[in-house]
C-alpha cells in the first residue's frame, strides 16, 4: 500500500458522493471536489475564484451576505437554513433543493468555511420518483457490499503482510538470541499481536457487514433516520480500520528506516494552535485543552515529526479521559523543549508503565478501550529519531503526566 499523501486524500475527497465546497470569508470559491461539478453542470475550473452567487438563485442572494455575516460572527459547525427550504442554480439555469452543512477552519487571520451539499431532489419528489430511490437504494447497497469485500480484502492482505513479517522477526531473533527468555518475549510479542488484530479487526469489520445488510432492508422515506443511523456506523468502522491500517504502516516504515528528517525553525504558538484545532474534532463532550507556554516564541526540529507526536499523546489524552475532563498542554523553551501533556483520566498501574513503549503492549485498564498498543512505541522511535525522549508519570484513576523533552537541532541534522 503506498503512503498516504495529499494527492491520494484529494483522490478521495473527489470519490465521495456529497459536494463538498471551500470558500474563503469573502465568498469566493477556492475548491470543489468532482460532486459539486456534477451537482450544479460547472466545470471546477470555471468556479475556482467565483463569487458563491454563481450557485445561488437570485432571489435569494440580497440577504445572503447577513447570513456570511450572522456566521462569521459566531462561527460553528452547523447544518444550513434549519427551518428554511434551500436550493441551488445549475448552470443551465435550473434550480434545485439541497440541504447544506457548514464547518469552518481558521486559517492565519481568516477563515475557510467548508460546505458539504446535498441534492434533496428525491427527498421532495419521493412520491413521483418512488422507482428511481429503490434503484439508488440498491445501487447504494451493492456499493456498501462491494466496499465491504474490499476491506475485507485489505485487512486480509495486510494481516498476511505483518504475520510474515512477525514470522521474519521471529526467525532473527531465533539465529541471533543466545537465552531462552529472548524467545519467550518475541512469542509473546506475536501471541499480543494475533489476538489484537484478531479482535480490533473483526469488531468494526462486524459493524460494517451487519449495517450494509440493515441498510438494503429499509426501502422507504420513512426509514431514513435508520439508513442514516446505518451508513454513519459503517463510516465510524471504516475510520477506525484506516487508524488501524496507518498504525501498522508508521511502525513498518520506522523499523525500515524509511522516515526521513528535515530540521526547521518555527513558532511555537501557531504550531500548537494549528495541533489543538485538530484534535478539537475529536474531543469528548466538555473535554477541554488548556495551552501555556513560557519561554521562547520559536524552536529548531523535525516540526513534522514533532506533530506526529503531539497529536499522538493528546489524542491519547482524550481517548483515556472522561467527559467534561480539563488536558493541561504546557511548554518551556527557555533552553530546551520541555512539553507537559497532564490529563485526569484513569491512569497506569505502575506495574504497566515500564512496558508502555513496547510493541502491542496495553494496560490492564485499558483493554475494552479501542487501540493497537503501537501509538506509544511510534512516539518513542519518532523522539529518538530528533533528539528526544519521554517520561510517564500516573495514578490509576487519578491520570497521567507525559513528559516529552528536545533538544535543540541543527540544519545538517537533515536526512533525506
Amino acid at each position: 500500500m503506498e503512503p498516504f499523501s495529499i494527492e491520494l486524500l484529494g483522490s478521495l475527497i473527489d470519490s465521495v458522493t456529497e459536494g463538498i465546497l471551500v470558500c474563503s470569508d469573502e465568498s469566493k470559491i477556492i475548491y470543489v471536489n468532482k460532486a459539486v461539478e456534477n451537482l450544479f453542470g460547472y466545470s471546477s475550473e470555471s468556479l475556482l475564484g467565483q463569487n458563491l452567487f454563481v450557485l445561488i438563485p437570485e432571489r435569494y442572494r440580497p440577504k445572503h451576505n447577513l447570513y456570511v455575516t450572522d456566521f462569521f460572527n459566531q462561527p460553528a459547525n452547523r447544518r444550513m437554513g434549519v427551518g428554511r427550504d434551500l436550493s441551488g442554480l445549475k448552470s443551465n439555469g435550473e434550480e434545485f433543493p439541497v440541504e447544506i452543512s457548514l464547518s469552518y477552519f481558521r486559517h492565519g487571520n481568516s477563515y475557510l468555511v467548508f460546505a458539504f451539499i446535498v441534492d434533496i431532489t428525491q427527498r421532495k419528489n419521493i412520491e413521483q420518483q418512488l422507482i428511481e430511490k429503490n434503484r439508488s437504494l440498491e445501487k447504494l447497497t451493492e456499493e456498501m457490499t462491494v466496499l465491504t469485500t474490499e476491506l475485507e480484502s485489505k485487512v486480509f492482505e495486510r494481516t498476511m503482510i505483518l504475520r510474515e513479517a512477525l514470522d521474519e522477526l521471529e526467525k532473527s531473533q531465533k539465529e541471533l538470541s543466545d537465552s531462552l527468555n529472548k524467545e519467550k518475549e518475541l512469542n509473546e510479542i506475536k501471541s499480543r499481536f494475533v489476538s489484537m488484530a484478531s479482535h480490533e479487526f473483526r469488531t468494526p469489520l462486524s459493524t460494517i457487514l451487519s449495517s450494509a445488510s440493515l441498510v438494503a432492508k429499509y426501502r422507504i422515506e420513512e426509514d431514513q433516520p435508520n439508513r442514516e443511523r446505518h451508513v454513519n456506523k459503517i463510516k465510524d468502522a471504516v475510520k477506525h480500520l484506516n487508524e488501524l491500517l496507518e498504525d501498522f504502516l508508521s511502525i513498518g516504515k520506522l523499523e525500515e528506516g524509511k522516515v526521513g528528517i528535515k530540521v526547521e525553525t518555527f513558532d511555537i504558538s501557531s504550531f500548537v494552535y494549528e495541533i489543538i484545532e485538530e484534535i478539537k474534532t475529536i474531543l469528548k463532550p466538555g473535554q477541554t485543552i488548556k495551552y501555556v507556554l513560557t519561554g521562547a516564541g520559536s524552536f529548531t526540529t523535525d516540526k513534522r515529526i514533532l506533530k506526529n507526536i503531539l497529536l499522538n499523546v493528546l489524542s491519547n489524552a482524550t481517548k483515556f479521559s472522561y467527559e467534561n475532563s480539563p488536558i493541561k498542554l504546557i511548554i518551556d523553551s527557555n533552553n530546551k523543549l520541555q512539553i507537559q501533556i497532564i490529563d485526569q483520566g484513569i491512569g497506569i498501574a505502575q506495574e504497566d508503565i515500564s512496558h508502555l513503549f513496547s510493541n502491542f503492549y496495553r494496560g490492564k485498564n485499558a483493554t475494552n478501550i479501542q487501540g493497537t498498543g503501537l501509538g506509544l512505541p511510534i512516539i518513542k522511535r519518532y523522539l529518538d529519531m530528533i533528539k528526544g525522549n519521554v517520561t510517564v508519570e500516573s495514578e490509576l484513576n487519578k491520570g497521567s503526566t507525559f513528559i516529552i523533552s528536545l533538544a535543540k537541532m541543527h540544519a545538517q541534522d537533515t536526512v533525506e
